[in-house]
């Protein structure tokens, strides 16, 4: 004990001793300043003293105990009295080896990581806003000079028939609409209102999206389905999740050619789940879609960027919809993923989703019909 108690002392990183009764018995300075509470205190009152209670800390001190060895935590938001403060740390919970039963809790600052953190995420923020004007500048000059070089034949009119006016005017119009629709698209990234959500059944979703594909973009070719039947409902917004699940059959009937096939498949996967970006408990995502496709998939060098705007493989694209997928999919809490099949040589999209639960029913409804 009296060595454990001094090696803890001499440690530059806040460290904390805690008994196998849960009792801390010791704090190192650093700890104290870290902590803003007394040794005294701490012993008193436990991690209340620090974070309140309910401790994240509490907790994973607990889990090592019930797991007889070490567990960490890392970039953990800490709550300072009541929630006035915070502070980002990594958590580090070990045995010590002379000591059954006993723990220490060490604490490692995020200061130093966070600042690198955000500056490469301003950095990454800046590339972000000189692409979209970049991209906007070049995908609304193009347009913009069609228009002023229609505009300006119809002025001169000479030898021009009733014909050639009409073709001049179509141009217009339609160039005009190109530049609303991509502005439009814009606009969906900005558009941090919360969605409308109630319970729908996937499998009406995707048929209705099989049907609009087959009449349209994917007329001729092989579209199968494979379905788990038992699925729950999903907790979403039908014209979003639409407009996802076209967006992805429309990537997949492109790669997949004339001549290629299509498979839509359903699952329930009870134990996968993440964590939020935020912090907090695990969120469980049971309800997975997949997008399957025997086209060539992704060029290697795009695949840690797929879903990011601007990305593109295709001659022409704007790099939007695979973007705007991820968003959407975002806004419902789920995630979608990208794979590529080795034994197979396929293309997966894959979207987990959260079912709804009882509780959730009656909150659903009264947001889809405020009063």
């Amino acid at each position: 004990m009296a060595g454990a108690a001094e090696l803890l002392a001499g440690l530059a990183v806040p460290a904390v001793l805690v008994a196998p009764d849960g009792t801390l018995v010791m704090a190192n300075l650093a700890a104290e300043n870290f902590l803003n509470a007394s040794q005294q205190a701490l012993a008193e009152r436990g991690w209340a003293a620090a974070f309140g209670p309910d401790s994240a800390v509490e907790g994973l001190v607990w889990r090592a105990r019930s797991e007889g060895g070490g567990c960490a935590a890392y970039d953990l938001l800490l709550p300072f009295g009541g929630g006035r403060t915070t502070a980002r740390a990594d958590v580090l919970v070990a045995p010590v080896g002379e000591l059954p039963g006993w723990l220490t809790v060490a604490f490692q600052t995020r200061s130093v990581a966070t600042l690198v953190e955000k500056q490469v995420q301003q950095q990454g923020a800046a590339r972000s806003a000189v692409g979209v004007a970049a991209m906007l500048a070049h995908e609304i000059k193009n347009p913009l000079s069609g228009i002023r070089g229609a505009a300006q034949l119809m002025a001169t009119g000479h030898g021009m028939t009733m014909e050639d006016r009409r073709e001049l005017t179509d141009l217009i119009v339609a160039e005009v609409d190109r530049v609303a629709k991509l502005v439009d698209r814009m606009e969906s990234f900005t558009d941090t209102r919360p969605m409308k959500m109630r319970p729908e059944n996937i499998h009406e979703v995707l048929g209705h999206v099989r049907r609009l594909a087959q009449q349209g973009f994917a007329q001729g070719l092989t579209v199968k389905e494979r379905y788990d039947p038992s699925l729950p409902p999903v907790s979403a917004n039908r014209d979003a999740l639409v407009q996802v699940f076209l967006n992805l059959l429309k990537n997949a009937a492109e790669a997949a050619g004339d001549n290629g096939q299509i498979q839509i498949t359903t699952a329930f996967r009870p134990g996968l789940k993440v964590r939020p970006e935020g912090g907090g408990r695990p969120v469980s995502l049971p309800l997975e879609v997949r997008i399957i496709d025997n086209g060539p998939g992704v060029p290697d060098d795009l695949v840690d960027y797929v879903f990011e705007p601007f990305v593109t493989s295709k001659r022409g694209g704007s790099g939007l919809g695979l973007a705007l997928v991820a968003k959407i999919i975002a806004d419902h809490g789920g995630v979608v993923e990208y794979e590529r099949l080795a034994e197979t040589g396929e293309t997966v999209f894959r979207i987990l989703l959260p079912v709804v639960r009882e509780t959730d029913r009656p909150a659903l409804a009264e947001k889809d019909h405020p009063l």
